[in-house]
């Protein structure tokens, strides 16, 4: 399984930006899939997952502004992030679960300007 995350960039506080992640085996089939982050100095953490069943989840400080979904037909799974604040300035992963095995995507880069 590889997983090619894109999308990130430069964009202005209150601004929104779409990530991607490209797999390349079925979407459908993993058991999870999920956006990381990791701000500088910090931990990597979840941001959004989204389960087999298409159950989802946020961390809190996301929740309302972020948005996870997938399409299994092109077998990518997307981040759409509105209303961008400086605290969301991070290298963005994708992973995806299946059975006992993790996979991470290369990381994209998300930078918020005030």
């Amino acid at each position: 399984v590889q997983l090619q995350a894109s999308g990130g960039g430069l964009v202005q506080a209150g601004g929104s930006l779409r990530l991607s992640c490209t797999s390349s085996g079925r979407i459908s089939s993993y058991n999870a899939l999920g956006w990381y982050r990791q701000a500088p100095g910090k931990q990597r953490e979840l941001v959004a997952s989204i389960q087999i069943s298409g159950t989802t989840g946020y961390a809190d400080s996301v929740k309302g502004r972020f948005t996870i979904s997938r399409d299994n037909a092109k077998n990518i799974m997307y981040l759409q992030m509105n209303a961008l604040n400086s605290e969301d300035t991070a290298v963005y992963y994708c992973n995806a679960r299946l059975q006992w095995d993790s996979f991470w995507g290369q990381g994209t880069l998300v930078t918020v300007s005030s």
